[in-house]
C-alpha cells in the first residue's frame, strides 16, 4: 500500500508519429490503443491522464470516460508533455509516472516495481525511477544488437551507470558468437518515474553531447548529474511503433 506518497501516471500521446501517423487511435480488438493504454494503467495508479496536441485523442479519451488535458504542440519529448500537463492540471502529486502510449499491455506489477522506488530509507532519495529486462539469451545476438533496443549497465544498488545503443558491456577476451553466454546482459523498458521537483528541473537540461550522439534523452539527465535508480521486470510487452507492430500485437491479444 502507498499511504504516503502521490503518484499520478501520465500517458504523453502525439497523433502526428512519422512511422504510424494516429497511432494512439488504431484500434486493438475493438478498442484504441490510448483506450488499452489507460485503463491498464488506472489498475496500478488512481490518478491517470492522457497529455496530448490533438483533438482527434482528446475525443477518443472522453468518449471512454478518461481524463485528458491539452498540451502544446513543440515539446521535443514524452518527457516535455508530462511536466506541462502536470503543471496544467495543478497537481500536486510528488510522483510523475510517465507511461508509454504505444504500450497496450503494460502490466500493473511494472507501475507497482516503479512506485516501490520511491519507498523506504533509499526511496527518499530516489530522484528518477526505470525499468530494466534481463535480456533472453535464446533471442540471440541479432536481438541484443538492435540499436533500437538500448541497453543499460547498473551499479550494485541497480542504479543506472549507463544506458547505451551499443551492446554494453563488452566482453573482452571472447568472440562475440559467445558473450550472451558470458555475461549478463540488460535492455531498457522505456517508462520512467520522476520526483515531481526533479521533473521541473530536468525539463530546463540544455540536450547533452552524450544525448546527441545516441538520441537518448536519460543521457542527457545522467550527464546533469541526476542518478536513475531501475528495478527489474521479467513482464514481456509489445512497444507498437509501426503497424507491422500492431499485427504482432494483435495477435498476442488474440492468444490471451
Amino acid at each position: 500500500m502507498h499511504f504516503f506518497m502521490d503518484f499520478i501516471g501520465i500517458i504523453p500521446a502525439r497523433y502526428a508519429s512519422t512511422r504510424f501517423p494516429g497511432k494512439p487511435l488504431a484500434d486493438l480488438g475493438g478498442k484504441s490503443m490510448i483506450e488499452r493504454v489507460y485503463r491498464q494503467a488506472s489498475l496500478a495508479l488512481d490518478h491517470v491522464v492522457v497529455a496530448t496536441d490533438d483533438t482527434r485523442i482528446e475525443d477518443a479519451v472522453k468518449s471512454f470516460g478518461g481524463q485528458v488535458v491539452m498540451t502544446g504542440t513543440h515539446h521535443r519529448s514524452g518527457t516535455d508533455r508530462c511536466y506541462e500537463a502536470y503543471c496544467r492540471l495543478g497537481c500536486k502529486a510528488e510522483v510523475v509516472i510517465n507511461i508509454q502510449g504505444d504500450e497496450p499491455f503494460v502490466e500493473p506489477r511494472q507501475i507497482e516495481a516503479l512506485k516501490q522506488c520511491f519507498e523506504g530509507p533509499q526511496g527518499a532519495q530516489t530522484q528518477i525511477a526505470t525499468l530494466v529486462r534481463r535480456f533472453d539469451p535464446s533471442k540471440g545476438f541479432e536481438a541484443l544488437f538492435d540499436p533500437n533496443t538500448p541497453k543499460v549497465v547498473m551499479d550494485d544498488n541497480l542504479r543506472a551507470l549507463y544506458f547505451s545503443r551499443s551492446i554494453i558491456p563488452y566482453v573482452r577476451n571472447y568472440p562475440w558468437q559467445e558473450w550472451l553466454s558470458k555475461a549478463t546482459f540488460y535492455t531498457h523498458v522505456g517508462m520512467y518515474a520522476y520526483r515531481a521537483s526533479t521533473l521541473a528541473n530536468l525539463v530546463a537540461l540544455p540536450q547533452s553531447p552524450l544525448e546527441i550522439a545516441e538520441s537518448l534523452e536519460q543521457l542527457r539527465w545522467l550527464q546533469g548529474g541526476y542518478a536513475i535508480q531501475t528495478a527489474i521486470t521479467d513482464c514481456e510487452t509489445i512497444g507498437i511503433d509501426t503497424p507491422a507492430d500492431l499485427e504482432a500485437a494483435l495477435r498476442l491479444l488474440s492468444q490471451r
